[in-house]
């Protein structure tokens, strides 16, 4: 991949503040983790949100669970150096970064327990391409790849581009030793065969 030099950075100028009512996914998924009772885990979140719930939350449940999260919202990122600020104990198991996830890179990736999609389909756009960032696909199977054999994939059902999530979902079971792992409330499940 190449520098374009010229292309700016597809990002997200807003914020994204906890509304339950109308996008419960971050809620949806540390409930899931709760219920099932997951310790130590390895989870990527795509979309941390101003509230950054996820990794707040597994951080101190006692889960001991790992989240890497990603923001396209340079106004959530400072959300998180606040949070940081002032409770330095949550950069512990809980880091956030700036970018753009299509630009993601899987030699910087650990291998993971969880990844949580929840916005497959919603960013890609045109602006992409003018620096060679990678398709809604291409970015997945990266999470894919670095699922652990058991691990999961969660999409979430009442994304507005969720029928681009379901084509990626069918190709990652195509493409890779995935199946369909059910559903928990707003979110869809693809789970990584152990053989």
């Amino acid at each position: 991949m190449r520098h374009t030099g010229m292309a700016k950075l597809n990002y997200w100028n807003q914020t994204w503040s906890l509304d339950a009512a109308q996008c419960p996914c971050d809620l949806h998924l540390v409930e899931y983790l709760e219920e099932k009772q997951v310790k130590g885990a390895a989870i990527f979140h795509f979309g941390t949100g101003n509230h950054h719930l996820v990794g707040r939350r597994l951080s101190q449940n006692g889960s001991n669970c790992a989240v890497l999260g990603i923001t396209a919202s340079p106004q959530e990122y400072d959300e998180y150096i606040e949070l940081l600020i002032s409770d330095p104990g949550l950069g512990r198991t809980y880091k956030a970064y700036f970018g753009d996830i299509y630009q993601i890179d899987a030699r910087l990736l650990p291998e993971l327990d969880y990844a949580s999609l929840f916005h497959v389909g919603e960013f890609r756009t045109p602006a992409n391409d003018r620096y060679e960032a990678l398709t809604d696909l291409e970015m997945s199977l990266v999470f894919a790849d670095k699922l652990k054999p058991g691990g999961e994939i969660l999409l979430y059902k009442g994304s507005f581009a969720y029928d681009k999530a379901e084509a990626v979902a069918k190709e990652l079971v195509r493409l890779r030793p995935f199946e369909a792992g059910g559903a928990y409330k707003s979110l869809t499940i693809l789970r990584k065969r152990t053989r």
